[in-house]
C-alpha cells in the first residue's frame, strides 16, 4: 500500500470540504444535504474529501435495508481527491471513515452510495471497499447543455431553476442525455442488517456492457489487462 499508510483522515469543517470539493469533483458542485465531512491529508496538506449527508431522494431509498430509520444510513454523496495521492488511497480513506463513522456514530447501519458513469465511472473504488452492487441504472441522471453545462436531474427541481421555467421542473428542450449508466452501492457497517434488493454480481457490469471510467466504456476485464499491464512494466 506504499505512501496510502501515512494518510490521516480526520473531520474538517464544511466550508474547508466545499470549496475543495468544487475545485477537485468532477461536478464542480457540493451537495447541499452533506453534513459530515472527512478530510485526507498528507504531508501537513489537504488532498482529499469524502462527504457525508442524508440521500437527496430519501423515500426511493429507505427501504433498501429492512428495519432502518433515516438517523441510521448515510449516503456517501461527494468524494474528491487530487493527484497528489498515491495507489490505494481512495479505498483506504472510505475505510477509515467507515471506522470513524462506526465508532462515534454507532446509530449508523450502512452507508450509500452511487457512482456515475457518464462522468466518473463504474465504481471500481467503492468494489475494492467492500460495497456490494444493487443496481444497474441505463437511464442517464444528468444531462448536457450546448454550451457543456452538465445538469443533473436535482437542478431541474430547485427552487432557482423552477422560477426560471414558470413554475415547471423539467429539462430545458435544448438539454441532451448522457449516454452511459448510474450504479448504486450498499455498504453495511452492521452486518446484522439484511439488504431488501437483490445483490448484483459485479460481472453484471461486463454483462451488460456498463464498464465505464471517466466517462468511457471500458469493461472490468479490459481494465484489469490494463491494469497489469501496467505493473508489469513497472520498474522493480
Amino acid at each position: 500500500m506504499g505512501r496510502a499508510k501515512e494518510i490521516i483522515v480526520k473531520v474538517i469543517p464544511s466550508k474547508i470540504a466545499n470549496e475543495f470539493i468544487k475545485k477537485n469533483h468532477y461536478s464542480g458542485k457540493v451537495v447541499p444535504n452533506s453534513i459530515l465531512h472527512f478530510g485526507a491529508f498528507l504531508d501537513d496538506k489537504l488532498h482529499g474529501v469524502l462527504s457525508y449527508g442524508s440521500p437527496m431522494v430519501k423515500k426511493s431509498v429507505i427501504g433498501l435495508v429492512t428495519e432502518t430509520g433515516w438517523n441510521q444510513m448515510l449516503e456517501l454523496n461527494r468524494m474528491a481527491f487530487d493527484e497528489y495521492l498515491p495507489k490505494y488511497s481512495e479505498s483506504r480513506c472510505i475505510a477509515i471513515t467507515i471506522k470513524l463513522i462506526k465508532k462515534n456514530a454507532p446509530q449508523i447501519k450502512w452507508i450509500l452510495s452511487f457512482s456515475d458513469g457518464t462522468q466518473c465511472g463504474d465504481g471500481t473504488i467503492y468494489r475494492a471497499s467492500g460495497f456490494v452492487l444493487t443496481k444497474i441504472n441505463s437511464t442517464s441522471p444528468t444531462r448536457i447543455m450546448p454550451d457543456g453545462t452538465i445538469l443533473s436531474r436535482m437542478t431541474v427541481t430547485k427552487g432557482k431553476h423552477i422560477l426560471k421555467t414558470g413554475g415547471k421542473a423539467n429539462w430545458p428542450k435544448e438539454a441532451v442525455p448522457l449516454i452511459g449508466f448510474q450504479f448504486r452501492y450498499i455498504y453495511l457497517i452492521d452486518k446484522n442488517c439484511k439488504i431488501n434488493v437483490p445483490i448484483l454480481p459485479f460481472s453484471k457490469i461486463d454483462e451488460m456492457g456498463a464498464g465505464m471510467y471517466k466517462g468511457q466504456k471500458i469493461s472490468l476485464s479490459e481494465r484489469q489487462a490494463l491494469s497489469d499491464k501496467v505493473e508489469s512494466n513497472s520498474p522493480s
